[in-house]
């Protein structure tokens, strides 16, 4: 690290649990963040902050007027532009230390793995099941751990899904027959920046090896009543993802 690094990421080095050694492991990391929406904006500022050495961005949505009582990382300015550039140009005058690379298409099955290959952690903020399924199976085939988070109303969840334990099909087999988004049922925003940092968190433990990450737990958390639960997640022997292993 040079003189600016040091100081930049001073808060950090001083605690035990990151020092030079954690720092310097954020620094090699390379992190997929899929979505640039009200998850992946305040995950993409505090990974971009933290010091995290390449973010790859993955979104095929441009900024609306709508996005913008979330997604923080936009300004009204944004209207109309693709999310990723948006984002990128805000992540690089936040830390000019960081690579942020872009990718404006959505992930697939056919895709997800060439999309991921040599990442080390995968933070999935989409609110598309199918999306989300295909990340899981991704980052399990190419042994990466996913950092999931999802949200809705007022509730919002946070979880690692990594070998050996339990993976995201595990906890959601099937896409569930009442399955909601943000756009029908409405999101406060500032819970999307609770949970997006609670993520950002979990990779950050993750990459320097700092703490116990939510691996085989899930944190659920409720907005309104200002209140929050872990519990417990074991793996299904019938997982069509990781049943097998």
């Amino acid at each position: 690290m040079n003189a600016d690094e040091r100081e930049r990421y001073a808060r950090h080095i001083m605690l035990k649990e990151i020092g030079g050694p954690g720092q310097q492991a954020l620094g090699r990391a390379r992190v997929a963040i899929m979505g640039a929406g009200g998850l992946g904006a305040p995950v993409a500022l505090y990974l971009a902050a933290a010091g995290v050495g390449r973010l790859l961005l993955i979104d095929d949505d441009t900024v609306a007027l709508s996005n913008l009582q979330r997604q923080v990382i936009f300004t009204t300015a944004d209207v109309g532009a693709q999310k990723t550039e948006a984002a990128a140009a805000a992540l690089a005058a936040l830390n000019p230390h960081v690579e942020i690379e872009t990718r404006n298409m959505r992930l697939k099955p056919e895709n997800a793995r060439a999309l991921l290959e040599g990442v080390d952690v995968v933070l999935d903020g989409t609110d598309d099941f199918s999306t989300r399924f295909a990340v899981n199976a991704a980052a399990r085939a190419l042994g990466i751990p996913l950092v999931s988070g999802a949200v809705g109303r007022w509730n919002g969840q946070v979880s690692v899904f990594a070998a050996p334990g339990p993976c995201y099909r595990c906890f959601v087999p099937e896409t569930p027959p009442d399955a909601e988004t943000c756009a029908a049922v409405g999101i406060v925003g500032a819970l999307t920046g609770v949970i997006g940092a609670m993520m950002a968190l979990e990779a950050i433990k993750l990459i320097a090896e700092a703490g116990a990450p939510l691996s085989g737990r899930i944190l659920l958390f409720d907005g309104l009543q200002g209140e929050a639960r872990t519990v417990s997640l074991k793996r299904d022997p019938a997982c069509p993802v990781c049943g097998h292993e």
